[in-house]
């Protein structure tokens, strides 16, 4: 495929883009600021990938030229260079096509991960842990800060719910994927004819939202200064520090515990809100998507059964690409980069053949 063209349009509009940041009262507009400002980081990623696939290109052209060269060892050495430039360039090329694609707005943000555990009692709140701890372990791979904003643990060790938010460069971007069902099949510590128990767990993973994305007005708000509750965390006391609040208009309610004040809670409990607000403003955007789409990937649906984690057979499957992993002590360590290329690779497929770009 030639680039050529839409790289220099790329060129031109952060050239363009430029000299608007440029403009004195840039940041008047605190929401167009930032919209800009996301879009000038996007170009900038993409002209320098640019810049290394074209040189990963000529490098190969002249390795290619130079192991026909009469001096052997001249030849030999371009030669034995060839495999690894071809398949880095063939790398640069995935990712270059996914680059010129149109940016979904909300790729570059930080996200909210809220797990609960759903059908298996006891069980769910503990596996409903373990995706958690293998939330923070993926994030430590990718150098992704992970702070936890509220949690609810369980009375056997797990948790019934609990909230992350999770902050570097381009976090919704790879862990969109995960919103969905996820359903465990394992014999229980507490099982003593060896059966094989079926719990789920479902998590939604919420992009950021920013004050300039929803207004929270204060009087669709009830705040209530409530008790903390719970089997422990490490902060939660018997003071009246938890903060309950109802949006009005959407019945949406949120209660926060966790955090050393009553005034550092209703801080989490309004982020988590307006993170939920946001999804709901998603949720009727998305609404416009192709119907293949959506039931691929793009609807985060937290009532679709996304993957089945089954330890007899020590096997993980992601029911929307049919993809399957053997590696389950991995992944549930943080391992998830086979399950999200896999997953992006299926998504980019349908967007190069919705744009038109790809038949």
């Amino acid at each position: 495929m030639d680039y050529g063209p839409l790289i220099e349009q790329r060129r031109e509009r952060l050239a363009e883009i430029e000299r608007q940041i440029a403009e004195p009262d840039f940041y008047s507009d605190a929401k167009t600021a930032s919209v800009v400002m996301r879009e000038h980081r996007s170009l900038q990623k993409l002209l320098a990938l640019w810049d290394r696939h074209d040189q990963v290109r000529r490098n190969l052209e002249d390795n290619r030229e130079l192991a026909k060269d009469a001096d052997e060892e001249m030849a030999q050495m371009a030669e034995e260079e060839i495999p690894g430039l071809e398949k880095e360039f063939e790398a640069l090329e995935e990712e270059l096509l996914y680059a010129v694609l149109p940016r979904e707005a909300t790729e570059d943000r930080d996200a909210l991960v809220e797990i609960r555990a759903g059908a298996g009692g006891d069980e769910a709140s503990l596996f409903a842990g373990e995706l958690m701890r293998m939330y923070q372990r993926y994030a430590e791979t990718r150098g992704w800060k992970c702070e936890h904003l509220e949690s609810s643990p369980s009375e056997v060790g797990g948790f019934k719910e609990v909230v992350l938010k999770v902050s570097g460069e381009e976090v919704f971007r790879y862990l969109k994927y995960e919103s969905g069902v996820h359903r465990v099949q394992r014999v229980p510590a507490t099982e003593t004819q060896g059966r094989i128990h079926t719990s789920t767990v479902t998590v939604a993973v919420l992009p950021e939202a920013e004050e300039v994305d929803i207004e929270l007005k204060p009087d669709e708000l009830n705040i209530q200064a409530t008790r903390s509750g719970g089997p422990g965390g490490q902060h939660v006391n018997t003071t009246d520090s938890a903060v309950q609040i109802t949006h009005l208009p959407s019945g949406i309610q949120v209660k926060c515990q966790d955090g050393r004040s009553q005034g550092q809670n209703k801080e989490k409990a309004l982020e988590i809100l307006r993170a939920k607000l946001f999804e709901v403003k998603q949720r009727e955007e998305q609404e416009k998507y192709s119907a293949q789409r959506r039931s691929l990937i793009g609807s985060g649906d937290r009532s679709e059964k996304i993957r089945t984690y089954n330890f007899p057979q020590s096997r993980v499957t992601d029911h929307r690409v049919n993809f399957t992993s053997h590696n389950i002590e991995g992944i549930l360590t943080g391992d998830l980069y086979e399950f999200t290329e896999a997953l992006q690779k299926a998504e980019m497929e349908q967007r190069l053949a919705e744009s038109g770009l790809r038949a």
